[in-house]
């Protein structure tokens, strides 16, 4: 097999951690760092609105943990056109597309929706001749991943202090009880 002849389906992400439009940037950067991912599609159900990546949420951070959490994700992805593939989508059009955007990861969609992902990453792995084995088409599944804050008791919110002190530790890079560890998130997604 040559990279002439390599498919985006061949070297595509099918394993993702991915955000809802409406979720906010803390979320977001919360779920980059404990996957060690640098991409997370942006979805609502398989329809990709687009890729978020580490550089746009440290871009428009501002503020604390409390304005971070009131903002939506969404925002973040402007309104540029993003390019997206096809499963059978040749790899040198894959790399075009990325350069001629200017990004450096694709959604890879089929007429259901997100399937998966190709990153600059994986181009170079399959051009240094590193493909990982793939498994037969149908057995494809892409797994969706979305973190769910655990709030603390209703009396304890009232008081400000246990809310604070979940943004309060995420922000300061320690692990909330309340949500995946790294761990976790690593060993369920396959992408960067």
């Amino acid at each position: 097999m040559t990279v002439e002849t390599v498919a985006a389906e061949q070297v595509m992400s099918r394993v993702l951690v991915a955000v809802k439009p409406d979720e906010s940037p803390l979320m977001a950067w919360e779920l980059m760092r404990r996957a060690d991912v640098h991409h997370l599609p942006v979805v609502e159900g398989r329809h990709v609105f687009g890729i978020l990546t580490r550089e746009q949420v440290a871009a428009s951070w501002s503020g604390g943990p409390q304005e971070q959490s009131s903002r939506q994700v969404r925002m973040l992805l402007g309104c540029e056109r993003r390019p997206v593939v096809r499963p059978d989508t040749p790899l040198a059009r894959v790399a075009a597309a990325m350069l001629d955007a200017g990004c450096d990861a694709v959604p890879v969609v089929d007429g259901g929706g997100l399937i998966g992902m190709v990153t600059a990453h994986d181009v170079l792995l399959a051009v240094a001749g590193r493909l990982r084995p793939v498994e037969r088409a149908h057995e494809v599944v892409t797994g969706m991943f979305h973190l769910e804050p655990v709030l603390p008791p209703q009396d304890a919110r009232h008081e400000g202090r246990a809310v604070e002190g979940h943004a309060a530790e995420a922000a300061a890079g320690e692990q909330p009880q309340a949500l995946l560890g790294r761990e976790d998130l690593r060993h369920r997604a396959g992408h960067s």
